[in-house]
C-alpha cells in the first residue's frame, strides 16, 4: 500500500485535521506538531501550509471540528433518549470530557473562555438555540419547571461544566463517573431544598 497518498483529491485539509485530532487526544494541544501530521498523512513536511498558514491555523480548525463533534455527540443522545432528553444532554456532556479530557481542556479554553472565532461563534449560537428550544419543550411537556429558559440552561451548564472538570482534574473519581453523574443530575433535577423549607427573607 502505498502510505504516502492516504487521502482522496481535495480532501488534504479535512485529513491533516483528523490527524491533529489523534495527536491531541494522545497527548494533548501541545503535542499537534505540523511535521508529525504531515507524517501521519503520509505528505511533505511542507504540505499542510497550503491549507494551514501555521500551527496556530491548525489548532483553530481542529478546535472547529472537535466543537461540531461535542455538539452532534450530545444531539444525538438528546434523539436516543427515552425519557428526560434534557437529562441525556448534560450527560453526554460530562461522558464526552470524560472520554477526551484534551478536546475538553482545548474546548474549555476556546469555546467556553476568551473570544471565539466566528465559525466557533456560529456554531455556538445555534447550539445554544437548539438546547434553549430544548427546554421550551421540555417546559410545555411537563417535564421542566416553569421558569426562565436561559436561566435553566445555565444553571444546567455550569452543573456539567464544574463537573466534567472535576473528573478531568481528578479531583473525582472517574471509575465512578456513571453513578456520579446520575446520582448528581438527578439531585438538580430534584433540587436541594427540602420540601416546605422556609423561603429567604427579602433584604432589609
Amino acid at each position: 500500500m502505498d502510505t504516502r497518498r492516504p487521502y482522496h483529491h481535495g480532501s488534504l485539509p479535512k485529513t491533516l485535521v483528523t490527524h491533529a485530532i489523534e495527536l491531541l487526544d494522545e497527548s494533548g494541544a501541545d503535542a499537534v506538531a505540523v511535521r508529525e501530521v504531515a507524517r501521519r498523512a503520509g505528505v511533505a513536511p511542507s504540505a499542510p501550509f497550503r491549507h494551514f498558514a501555521d500551527r496556530a491555523a491548525l489548532l483553530t480548525a481542529v478546535t472547529e471540528a472537535v466543537a461540531v463533534d461535542f455538539g452532534e455527540v450530545q444531539m444525538a443522545a438528546v434523539n436516543a433518549a427515552e425519557s428526560i432528553p434534557f437529562r441525556a444532554l448534560g450527560t453526554a456532556f460530562v461522558q464526552y470530557a470524560l472520554d477526551y479530557p484534551h478536546r475538553f481542556a482545548l474546548l474549555r479554553g476556546a469555546l467556553f473562555g476568551g473570544t471565539r472565532t466566528p465559525v466557533l461563534e456560529e456554531g455556538h449560537r445555534a447550539f445554544t438555540q437548539a438546547v434553549t428550544d430544548l427546554i421550551v419543550t421540555a417546559q410545555q411537556q411537563g417535564e421542566l419547571r416553569q421558569t426562565d429558559p436561559d436561566l435553566i440552561r445555565l444553571a444546567a451548564l455550569a452543573l456539567v461544566y464544574g463537573l466534567s472538570q472535576m473528573f478531568v482534574d481528578n479531583y473525582l473519581d472517574s471509575t465512578q463517573a456513571e453513578t456520579l453523574i446520575d446520582q448528581v443530575t438527578e439531585l438538580f433535577g430534584l433540587g436541594v431544598l427540602a420540601p416546605g423549607a422556609p423561603e429567604r427573607s427579602p433584604a432589609t
